[in-house]
């Protein structure tokens, strides 16, 4: 009930709010909220007004630098509308899930996460260490450029069994993360729902994958498992965006990450091979370390959920920017379709049904 009550506070509030106002005042406006919320959360005293740049972020949330007298650091609040094509509202109170996300993890895997300086949950938004890029390369980025670290791969296999390691069978994070209204609108539904839209004949197979999803639970899931939201940092990955934050199938990030290696094939074809090794490597180091559950039942509903979240990548709500060729499209729907329509219980012939569509 408190999950759908939030959801129906935020749509009679966005209709409430909506009208039309200039870029100005939008950017006047917001940097007074978070000197506010700041103010509030003892950062800054009332007279300051620190300078503010935006950053590039992704489509859900606005991030700024704020410069403070004793160096920067970084303010995240989430957008009621993701910045898509298609329409996609997600609820604001998803912030304090990612805040509580992080500020779990910093419990037992603290360098993992972003330092936590302070969270304003009426503004929704949280401060937090801000990350030299220089010192903390985007994943995507080095991937972009063909480079695929094995090594760094299997450190965020590594870490993904570890968080989920450490929070399976707890029932308080369990309480703590009780978000399932939110996971199924802002994962579930614009992904595979999405998905089956286009594709009426896979409807049945796509909503049972999100039956299977929905009803398990095991342990703390981030929910958007990506390169472009991992750092490379001196210690091992960096993990942000945990807006999806939710208690329930840890296969899922499994599946999340490794979707991102078959698609850059298409995206840096000279790297093909490499992103598949890291394909391999992620899926055994993670494996390797599943004890909250059989390894194989773990691996089996990956294996099952891959096809559809790579289907979902060209046919959802979040396509991936980098994949405007159609025919490229048609050959994620092609390998997609087959395995939804012949499921397999190892990654492994995932890997190898799109390596033979590649060529590879």
């Amino acid at each position: 009930m408190v999950e759908k009550d939030i959801l129906l506070r935020f749509n009679s509030r966005l209709k409430a709010e909506t009208r039309v106002v200039s870029d100005t005042t939008v950017v006047d406006s917001k940097r007074r909220e978070i000197l506010g919320a700041l103010g509030r959360l003892g950062l800054i005293s009332s007279d300051q007004t620190p300078p503010m740049t935006a950053l590039a972020g992704g489509v859900s949330s606005d991030i700024w630098r704020v410069d403070l007298a004793d160096g920067p650091i970084c303010v995240k609040q989430a957008l009621p509308k993701l910045k898509v094509a298609a329409p996609w509202q997600a609820p604001v109170e998803r912030n304090s899930y990612e805040h509580a996300w992080l500020d779990t993890v910093s419990r037992f895997y603290p360098q993992a996460v972003p330092r936590l300086m302070g969270h304003d949950p009426n503004s929704g938004l949280f401060a937090m260490a801000y990350l030299d890029p220089s010192e903390y390369p985007v994943w995507k980025a080095q991937l972009r450029e063909g480079r695929a670290d094995r090594s760094f791969t299997a450190q965020v296999g590594v870490a993904l069994s570890t968080i989920h390691g450490a929070t399976a069978g707890d029932g308080d994070i369990q309480a703590r993360f009780a978000s399932d209204t939110i996971f199924h609108a802002i994962r579930l539904e614009p992904y595979l729902i999405a998905a089956g839209e286009r594709h009426p004949d896979l409807v049945a197979i796509l909503r049972a994958l999100v039956e299977t999803t929905a009803t398990t639970k095991y342990a703390l899931v981030h929910g958007d498992v990506s390169p472009k939201n991992i750092l490379m940092g001196r210690q091992g990955p960096v993990l942000l965006d945990a807006e999806c934050a939710w208690y329930g199938d840890p296969a899922f990030d499994l599946a999340f990450c490794l979707n991102h290696f078959l698609l850059k094939c298409l995206w840096t074809p000279d790297a093909a091979k490499q992103f598949l090794a890291c394909f391999r490597v992620l899926a055994d180091t993670y494996l390797a370390q599943v004890s909250w559950e059989p390894r194989r039942e773990c691996e089996t509903r990956a294996a099952r959920l891959l096809p559809g979240l790579f289907l979902a990548r060209v046919d959802g709500k979040s396509p991936v920017e980098y994949l405007t060729d159609e025919r490229d499209k048609d050959r994620v729907r092609k390998v997609a379709r087959t395995l939804l329509l012949e499921p397999t219980n190892r990654l492994e012939v995932v890997c190898n049904k799109w390596a033979g569509e590649i060529g590879l």
